[in-house]
């Protein structure tokens, strides 16, 4: 039986790699041995492609990438290293060559998008108040609570940071559309997933942080994606 690869998960907007809490032990009680989830910067596309890059070049093997909401933009320009033998994107952008998030965004706007306000300091944050309606509706209040409070702001400008060479148009690809999505509209997520045209898209009746309300099919996704390319 062929070794299953490395997984590498990579943490969106307003959140840190602790947003796959639900997810790592699920892998690991799969048999995933080498499980990674990257901290991005946040403070440009380059800069956190880069930081993804350095931790895929530290793994001997075969590396899967996982990107949820903005992370998905992340794999996508990072995701072009030989290792890497497939793209799993959870309720995520995947911009093709010269498109951002937000430019993608403001064609089909999500029901959310008001809630997130700059701050003075030019970075980016959802309301604390409406970050449960907005982010995570099907988590229990005092989890969306702390994602709220903890949540990690990027620079503004990264939304309109434009991907390059975008990995999909090379790499197997897989795609999970959250059909409750406020924050990335749902439609957005079925338009880039079937222009992917992914070995497998499944739909989840959950909202943007399915990762963590819907752990379960999440990791199922991930382990047929990682058995496909072992």
């Amino acid at each position: 039986m062929a070794e299953k690869p490395a997984i590498v998960l990579v943490h969106g907007f307003w959140g840190g790699a602790a947003h796959w809490a639900k997810v790592i032990p699920e892998l690991r009680r799969r048999g995933f041995g080498s499980l990674y989830a990257v901290e991005n910067p946040l403070t440009s596309l380059a800069d956190d492609a880069e930081r993804t890059r350095k931790m895929v070049r530290q793994i001997d093997g075969p590396v899967l990438l996982v990107g949820h909401s903005y992370g998905g933009a992340v794999i996508t320009e990072a995701g072009d290293l030989p290792q890497v033998t497939g793209l799993v994107y959870v309720a995520a952008f995947a911009p093709d060559a010269g498109e951002s998030a937000g430019q993608i965004s403001q064609e089909k706007p999500p029901a959310a998008f008001e809630n997130i306000a700059p701050d003075s300091d030019g970075y980016l944050w959802v309301k604390q108040d409406k970050f449960h309606e907005s982010f995570a509706q099907d988590l229990p209040d005092e989890e969306a609570l702390v994602m709220a409070v903890t949540q990690k702001a990027p620079l503004g400008s990264t939304f309109g940071d434009t991907v390059t060479a975008p990995a999909w148009r090379g790499k197997p690809t897989w795609y999970q559309v959250s059909t409750g999505d406020r924050m990335i509209h749902p439609d957005n997520e079925r338009w880039m997933a079937q222009r992917m045209n992914p070995r497998k898209t499944i739909e989840l009746d959950a909202g943007h942080a399915s990762l963590a309300s819907q752990p379960g099919p999440v990791t199922d996704l991930i382990e047929e994606a990682a058995a496909a390319g072992a």
